[in-house]
C-alpha cells in the first residue's frame, strides 16, 4: 500500500541525513538539489505527490523542501548560500532513531539526540552509492506550456524533473501577501512560515538562497503578448505569457521570436497582477524596457534577487 504524504515525507527527511552523512564519509560535495534529488529517487513520489503544479514543480518536493526547516530547527541541518551542512548531532541522529517511525517522532517532539550516541562511521570498504538519481538527471523532452491546473505525471517522469536539479531548490513559503498589498518588497522581507501539505506549519530560519520560495508560475506580461501567440496584452493569465523554471540555474525562462521594435513589460507571479515586479526589481514598479534589433530574445527571471537579464 502505498504511504502518506506525511509517512513518505519523513522518510525523505531521514533521506536527506543519510545523503549528507555518505557525503561526509566519502569527501564529496553534494549542493542541495541534488541531496533532494537523491531523496526523492530513493523514496518516489506517489501518484498525488507526482502532481506538476503549474510552474513544473512536482507536488511532493514542494512540500519535502518545506519540511527541510524541520531538520534545521532540530540542529541537525545548516543552510547557508554555499550549500547544506549536516551537524555531527544529524549524522547522530541517523543513528539515534534508525527508523521512520522514531524518526518521525523525535523530529516532530524535538527530542534531543541522546547523549551517549556515537557519530557515525563508515563501514569498512565504504563506497558511495551510485546515485540513485543520476539515472534521472537527463533533460526530458519540452512539453507544451502548462495550464492553470496542475497537471498528473507519473512519479518517474516527476522524479526526472527532480533529478535535474544541481543547484539549490527551495520554494518552501508563498511571497507575504500582506507585506505585498501594503507595497513592500517581499525580498526584502523575512520568509513567513507556511504549512506544506499534511505537515505542520514550521517557521524557517531566513530567505537565503536555499529557502527562497518560488511561484507556482511567472508571466512575462507586456506589449508583446500577442505576438506570442495571447488573445491579448498585459495579461498574466494565458499559457502563451509563462516562463518555463530551470532547476539548473535556479532561474525563469523564455524564449521568443519578435520582431525589432520597442517593448514594454512586467514580470507577474501566479497568472495575476496581485504580485508583479518591473524595473530594478521592484514591487508594482516601472515598466521593463526591451529595444530589440529583431530576432530571437530570452528573458530570465532570477526570483531571489527579482532581477531579468535579456540576450
Amino acid at each position: 500500500m502505498a504511504k502518506s504524504t506525511a509517512e513518505n515525507t519523513y522518510l525523505r527527511l531521514k533521506t536527506v541525513l543519510d545523503v549528507l552523512t555518505e557525503g561526509v564519509w566519502s569527501g564529496d560535495a553534494l549542493n542541495a538539489g541534488q541531496v533532494l534529488a537523491e531523496a526523492t529517487a530513493r523514496v518516489p513520489f506517489n501518484d498525488h505527490e507526482a502532481e506538476l503544479l503549474s510552474g513544473g514543480i512536482p507536488r511532493g518536493h514542494k512540500t519535502l523542501t518545506s519540511a527541510t526547516a524541520k531538520l534545521v530547527k532540530a540542529g541537525w541541518l545548516i543552510k547557508g548560500r554555499t550549500g547544506w551542512t549536516i551537524t555531527e548531532d544529524g549524522m547522530r541522529a541517523t543513528v539515534a532513531f534508525p527508523d521512520a517511525d522514531s524518526f518521525a517522532a523525535a523530529l516532530d517532539a524535538g527530542t534531543p539526540v541522546p547523549a551517549d550516541t556515537p557519530v557515525p562511521t563508515a563501514p569498512e570498504g565504504f563506497v558511495r552509492p551510485v546515485s540513485a538519481a543520476a539515472a534521472t538527471l537527463e533533460v526530458p523532452a519540452k512539453t507544451e506550456a502548462p495550464k492553470k491546473t496542475a497537471k498528473k505525471a507519473p512519479a518517474k517522469k516527476a522524479a526526472s524533473v527532480v533529478g535535474k536539479a544541481a543547484k539549490a531548490i527551495e520554494d518552501a513559503v508563498e511571497p507575504v501577501v500582506a507585506a505585498v498589498r501594503k507595497g513592500k518588497t517581499p525580498a526584502k522581507d523575512k520568509a513567513a512560515a507556511a504549512p506544506a501539505a499534511d505537515m505542520a506549519s514550521e517557521p524557517l530560519e531566513g530567505p537565503d538562497v536555499e529557502t527562497l520560495p518560488q511561484p507556482e508560475a511567472v508571466a512575462l506580461a507586456g506589449d508583446f503578448n500577442t505576438i506570442l501567440g495571447a488573445p491579448e496584452n498585459w495579461a498574466p493569465q494565458y499559457d502563451e505569457a509563462q516562463m518555463e523554471f530551470d532547476f539548473l540555474d535556479q532561474l525563469w525562462k523564455k524564449s521568443a521570436e519578435l520582431p525589432a521594435g520597442f517593448y514594454t513589460f512586467k514580470i507577474a507571479l501566479n497568472r495575476s497582477w496581485t504580485e508583479n515586479y518591473g524595473a530594478f526589481g521592484t514591487f508594482d514598479g516601472p515598466n521593463h524596457e526591451l529595444h530589440h534589433a529583431g530576432g530571437t530574445v530570452t528573458i530570465r527571471y532570477n526570483h531571489a534577487t527579482r532581477d531579468i537579464t535579456i540576450n
